[in-house]
C-alpha cells in the first residue's frame, strides 16, 4: 500500500514538472509570436520607404544611419530565425503534451491500484 502511495506520490510530483515546463515552452512561444509581429511590422515599412529616405537603427543611446539592404538583410535573417525557433518550440510543446497525457494515465492507473488495495482490505474485514 505504501508502495502504491510513494509511486503516485513520484508520478504526481513528475506530472507537475512537466506543467511546469510546457507553461515556460508556451511563455517561450507567446515571445517569439510578439519578436515575428515586430519585425514583420517592421518589414511592412521597409515597403513603405521610397527611395533615397533614412533608415536609422538604435544602438544603445545613439541612432545611427543604416543601409536599406543591410536592414532588409537584418529583419529577414530575424524572421527567418524566429520561424524556426517557432517549429522547434511547437515540437517541443507537442512532446511534452505526449508526456503529460502519458503521465497522466499512470497516475490513473496507480489511483486505481490504490483503491483496489484499499477497497480489497474493507472486503476481507467485512467477510471476517
Amino acid at each position: 500500500m505504501a508502495e502504491v502511495q510513494a509511486r503516485l506520490q513520484s508520478l504526481s510530483e513528475d506530472y507537475t514538472k512537466l506543467q511546469q515546463e510546457l507553461q515556460a515552452a508556451v511563455q517561450s512561444r507567446q515571445k517569439l509570436e510578439a519578436q515575428k509581429q515586430e519585425n514583420s511590422n517592421v518589414q511592412k515599412e521597409f515597403g513603405r520607404l521610397k527611395d533615397g529616405e533614412n533608415i536609422y537603427k538604435l544602438v544603445g543611446p545613439v541612432l545611427l544611419k543604416q543601409d536599406k539592404v543591410e536592414a532588409e538583410s537584418t529583419v529577414n535573417g530575424r524572421l527567418e530565425f524566429i520561424g524556426k525557433e517557432l517549429e522547434r518550440t511547437e515540437d517541443q510543446i507537442k512532446e511534452i503534451q505526449e508526456k503529460i497525457e502519458k503521465k497522466k494515465g499512470e497516475i490513473i492507473q496507480a489511483q486505481a491500484g490504490l483503491q483496489a488495495g484499499a477497497g480489497a482490505p474493507g472486503k476481507v474485514a467485512a467477510k471476517g
